[in-house]
């Protein structure tokens, strides 16, 4: 029943019949034989193109070709013109249809187009959902009756390496107001064995108020002062000359990579990180008034409010959870560094949500993979999901007019335009 209702579909649409399909499959001695202008991806949507045309220009005109009631009708079909397109697979010559009145224009190809990704850009598109080359394989079988192998499939995703690269390696704006710092975990085939490993991410808000993700760092389990001096070095190399503010999850060694390369950056850490991290050392019946005094340090209306509120939950608190409380004062540094701006500004750094919210985006893709076999199997498909993700980072930062003329003035010095 499923294939007989493929089969039926196909019949609407347009598209080859499976028999033509198996048969050009048939024809493949190597991967080589379904790309490029012959091969038999080519064919096929040559193939399947046209008559979507001839249907379109059918429903267009309403009656089928050579059909008695056309005669007289006013318009009529006036024969084919030749078009070249260039497809994901190649150049490609199809005949579009035409009737004599020059009514007709379809909306499967637009006038003037002269190029589609029809093949790759399905296969990409569910790659970037996650979907395993075994899914994909079937998906394209129930949809298009298409039978592709997973190591078709496999070599379409390969193509986007070079894109990986050439966008890890893109020029970066010259100036951030504020970048963002923070990891995910993934599981990773390493040395024979699977192992827990770090992706580490810099998201960066331009002068335009405009997100963007500059970049994924792999973990190799040397993370430290050299890991990310080496991530801070690769920002400056491809163009960045200023970071404002590095708001960071209290990651080791990254203040002082961060400082050794941009060294008037100011540095926030995440307020946020830090309540969870103090309350792993609070018995239970206590962390309500422990947050609720911690509410009034970070909430504070200026440093010295702040810092007086620091002092009454050490007075408070101190000798029941001493832990707790001195990694707020081991911190103090970082966290308020947030009160140096005004309200709309410190609401932006004193936490890294910007980036957590892109973390879970890419995890409810990541989680349909129980783990990658390579480094760049995992590089991929971060790489498409974040696509994804920027087509629909349109806007600006809300109120960031006002933000800009805030940090215009702050950073006077630092920033023309």
């Amino acid at each position: 029943m499923k294939r007989e209702s493929r089969i039926e579909g196909q019949r609407r649409v347009g598209l080859p019949s499976v028999e033509k399909v198996q048969q050009e499959l048939g024809r493949a001695e190597s991967i080589d034989d379904f790309f490029g202008k012959e091969g038999i991806f080519a064919k096929l949507f040559a193939e399947t193109l046209e008559q979507m045309l001839e249907a379109e220009l059918t429903d267009q005109l309403g009656y089928e070709k050579y059909e008695a009631k056309g005669r007289n009708s006013g318009n009529s079909r006036n024969g084919k013109t030749k078009r070249n397109l260039r497809t994901s697979n190649g150049d490609l010559e199809i005949e579009v249809p035409r009737d004599r009145n020059g009514e007709f224009q379809s909306k499967v190809l637009a006038k003037h187009q002269t190029s589609t990704n029809e093949l790759e850009t399905k296969v990409l598109a569910l790659y970037a959902k996650g979907l395993s080359t075994r899914d994909i394989q079937t998906t394209l079988e129930d949809l298009y009756g298409v039978e592709v192998s997973p190591t078709t499939i496999s070599a379409i995703t390969d193509k986007v390496w070079s894109l990986v690269e050439a966008w890890q390696n893109r020029a970066l704006a010259a100036i951030y107001p504020i970048v963002y710092l923070d990891a995910l975990h993934l599981k990773l085939r390493r040395d024979g064995k699977v192992v827990n490993t770090a992706v580490y991410v810099v998201l960066g808000v331009d002068l335009e108020g405009q997100r963007d993700v500059l970049g994924h760092w792999l973990g190799d389990g040397g993370e430290g002062a050299n890991f990310w001096l080496s991530v801070v070095s690769d920002l400056q190399a491809r163009g960045v000359e200023d970071i404002f503010v590095a708001c960071i999850d209290g990651l080791t060694g990254f203040k002082e990579a961060i400082q050794a390369v941009f060294p008037q950056t100011a540095i926030q850490r995440c307020v946020i990180h830090q309540i969870r991290q103090s309350l792993k050392y609070v018995g239970w019946k206590d962390r309500k008034a422990f947050v609720d005094d911690l509410k009034t340090i970070y909430r504070a209306p200026t440093r010295e409010a702040g810092e007086s509120a620091l002092l009454a939950l050490g007075e408070r608190w101190g000798k029941q959870y001493a832990v707790a409380v001195r990694s707020w004062e081991a911190n103090w540094d970082d966290l308020a560094t947030m009160f140096d701006f005004p309200a709309a500004i410190r609401r932006l750094i004193y936490t890294t949500n910007t980036v957590e919210g892109y973390h879970r985006q890419l995890r409810k893709v990541l989680k349909t993979k129980s783990s990658f076999p390579t480094d760049e199997a995992a590089r991929k498909l971060l790489f498409l999901v974040t696509q994804d993700i920027l087509r629909k980072w349109t806007g600006s930062i809300f109120n960031w007019p006002l933000i800009l003329n805030q940090l215009a003035i702050r950073y006077e010095d630092r920033l023309s335009f």
